[in-house]
């Protein structure tokens, strides 16, 4: 099987465009890249399909690796036959293709190695093949040595003939079959752990087939039981699995026959179901870890493509009670301008003197914009700041702020503010998020901005790769001001890395703003390859040439003086000019395939768009401030903060999150919440439940 019929085999694009992107990708290309400057190539795959070509040629990569190794330690035994290396390099399922290794695999010394040191494999083999007579007759002449009786003799060659079975590729197959599909998931609170696992009380008594339980269920029974909480179960019936067995193994009712038979018994219980299970639940775990990545994914890139506020004057506020209100000033492009404590809550309530001191600094550093962190006292700080009265309107912001006391302590932040503490590195981070949330998310690990579900349960290399692939695609959609952009946001520019972003910005402190994207050449190390990658991802504003602002790849740019001098215009007049770009045609252009005309037009009519939506300020119901105050039947507005398998959570302005489950996101069936609702969107609500004690909110979307 070759890498292209395995790709095939896995999915459903064509072999042409499965052949074009592996020679593009291993021509150094990137996803962003291909998917947006080679889709004539690729027959125009978007950035799942190729991702998830890379990742099959990984696996198949991965699963060559495997055989080899497979075949040389059965060589190295002298077990190696052309057949059975037939089997294996032909093999490309990893489970048969351990089947298949299984009786080779070097182990320590069990029952049945011990067995067959005493000679007794040959009385194991008369057994099984079940042509008649009696056992222990047979074992008679086995009785020598460390062999006492017929008795040991016998129960040595069972041992035997258990691993024989639990080895049986062709069985262990029909087997995991059975464990897939007929498993019973069950859960049982451990002995005199009922008060500390309270908070699983849901599957102190639980079962459920394993078919059925959703991810975040598995998830949730998954750490429980590593917690030590939870007794954690998954097989299917053992009469169903034994007798599928004895029907396989059992090929007489003679003595050896019934021999036979309860070697099946011994060998399930004590080899095959503990093998399978574990297997069984690590399959459970991969799936479910997909599923749960794949909403943390989905959930990560609507959290980076917030909408920005854009470059304006901020005024922004960390909130807290003892310890204060950290108040920041930044400029237009993040820089920070002033800092400040405020005490305006108790116990010191300085609310007069810390409303003097706001208004002053909105004065004096002309802010246009407030952002408040929502955490700890945030929403006490919003109700504090707009009863200030300002000398000119503001919009005040509740802004997210997980993972910002991570990035404040991180060498990050110290690097970009080494004569400042974390406090007031946490509430630029607050200020920054507003102006340009992409920007500054991306110096904090994915894992800690508050959007994952059950993160640190799932496998942690598959959430890496997951999470970079999206911070990758979202900030290449975008593009990147290559005039502003720090290191951090840089490296994530296609073909760009840590150290070519570093000496980007290292150029633009020695030498100014880039004028054009030829200027990226005479970067240190930032070679023809990576200038391909990256320069239709970065912008340049106001430079010499227009089109540096554009997503239109510099290799295009001949084809856009074409079609301007074809209507008899400049392309600065060109640019943006939908009345002329209509009368554009791609026949008249054929030397540029439809793919790249296509995306060209399109770009020419609104040049350099941002495709994130503006921010929007969303007024909290004020008489609502703690989980108290809520009264079923109530209906007020929210704001998304986390979607997941089985809902969607929604800030309503208290410490309390509230939930809408799926069964009440909307008047259809929902399967997938996030296909009917997103972060950050501004929803209406109403209570259905509220529990004070588990302090949980239980809320209905109103459509």
């Amino acid at each position: 099987m070759t890498t292209i019929s395995f790709i095939q085999g896995n999915s459903t694009l064509s072999e042409k465009a499965i052949q074009n992107t592996l020679r593009l990708l291993e021509e150094g290309a990137t996803v962003p890249f291909i998917s947006r400057y080679r889709k004539e190539m690729t027959g125009g795959l978007d950035e799942v399909e190729i991702t998830q070509i890379r990742d099959l040629n990984k696996k198949y990569q991965d699963l060559i690796v495997r055989q080899q190794t497979i075949v040389k330690a059965i060589e190295e035994q002298g077990k190696l036959t052309d057949e059975l290396k037939n089997k294996v390099l032909g093999c490309f399922d990893p489970n048969v293709l351990e089947d298949i290794y299984l009786p080779y695999k070097q182990k320590k010394l069990t029952r049945g190695e011990k067995a067959k040191k005493l000679g007794l494999e040959p009385l194991a083999k008369m057994i099984i093949s079940q042509r008649g007579g009696d056992p222990w007759q047979m074992a008679e002449r086995f009785v020598k040595g460390e062999v006492i009786d017929e008795d040991m003799a016998v129960a040595g060659a069972k041992d035997i003939m258990a691993e024989y079975m639990n080895e049986n590729a062709v069985f262990r197959s029909r087997l995991r079959t059975l464990f897939q599909r007929k498993s019973i998931l069950t859960s049982r609170v451990m002995k005199g752990k009922s008060e500390e696992a309270q908070k699983y009380k849901d599957f102190f008594d639980f079962n459920e087939p394993l078919y059925k339980i959703p991810s975040h269920r598995f998830l949730a029974i998954y750490r429980g039981e590593r917690e030590g909480l939870l007794g954690l179960k998954v097989q299917p019936d053992k009469e169903q699995a034994i007798e599928q067995m004895e029907r396989f193994f059992v090929k007489s009712d003679d003595a050896c026959g019934e021999l036979v038979a309860e070697t099946c018994k011994e060998a399930y219980t004590r080899l095959l179901c503990p093998s399978l299970e574990n297997e069984t639940i690590s399959e459970a775990k991969e799936k479910a870890d997909l599923e749960a990545i794949k909403v943390f994914s989905t959930n990560l890139r609507q959290l980076l493509l917030a909408p920005p506020l854009g470059s304006k004057r901020i005024l922004a506020l960390d909130p807290g009670f003892r310890t204060g209100c950290k108040v920041v000033c930044i400029d237009e492009q993040g820089a920070l301008l002033t800092n400040a404590t405020i005490f305006p809550h108790p116990p010191q309530n300085e609310r007069d003197k810390s409303a003097a001191k706001i208004a002053q600094l909105v004065q004096m550093y002309k802010i246009e914009a407030i952002a408040i962190g929502d955490g700890t006292a945030g929403r006490e700080t919003e109700n504090f700041i707009k009863h200030i009265r300002f000398d000119r309107d503001l919009e005040v912001f509740s802004v997210r702020e997980d993972g910002a006391s991570i990035y404040s302590a991180s060498p990050i932040a110290r690097k970009e503010f080494p004569d400042y503490d974390v406090t007031v590195r946490g509430a630029v981070s607050i200020g920054r998020r507003l102006m340009d949330p992409l920007a500054e998310l991306v110096k904090i690990d994915p894992k800690s901005v508050g959007v994952g579900q059950y993160q640190h349960e799932v496998n942690q290399t598959a959430l890496k790769n997951a999470l970079d692939d999206v911070v990758v695609s979202a900030v290449n959609s975008v593009g990147v001001d290559l005039n502003t952009a720090s290191p951090y946001l840089l490296s994530y520019v296609s073909g760009l890395g840590m150290a070519t972003a570093e000496n980007i910005v290292a150029y633009r402190q020695e030498n100014g703003a880039f004028r054009s994207r030829q200027d990226l050449k005479k970067v240190k190390r930032l070679g023809d390859k990576a200038f391909e990658q990256s320069a239709g991802f970065l912008r340049i504003r106001e430079g010499e040439n227009p089109l540096d602002n554009s997503a239109v790849h510099p290799e295009s740019y001949v084809f856009v003086g074409k079609m301007a001098k074809k209507l008899g215009v400049s392309v600065p007049e060109l640019i943006g000019s939908e009345s002329l770009l209509k009368n554009v045609k791609h026949e008249e252009f054929p030397e540029i395939d439809k793919f790249t005309f296509n995306d060209i037009v399109s770009e020419l009519k609104k040049p350099g768009r941002d495709p994130r939506k503006k921010a929007k300020v969303l007024e909290f119901r004020e008489a609502i401030k703690t989980i108290g105050d809520l009264i079923v039947g109530m209906k007020m507005p929210g704001i998304v903060t986390n979607v997941t398998a089985f809902g969607a959570f929604v800030n309503i302005g208290i410490k309390e999150q509230g939930l809408i489950h799926k069964s009440q996101l909307a008047d259809v069936f929902v399967e997938d919440p996030s296909q009917f609702i997103s972060l950050h969107e501004h929803v209406e609500v109403e209570v259905l439940e509220v529990d004070i004690d588990r302090k949980r909110i239980g809320l209905k979307r109103i459509v």
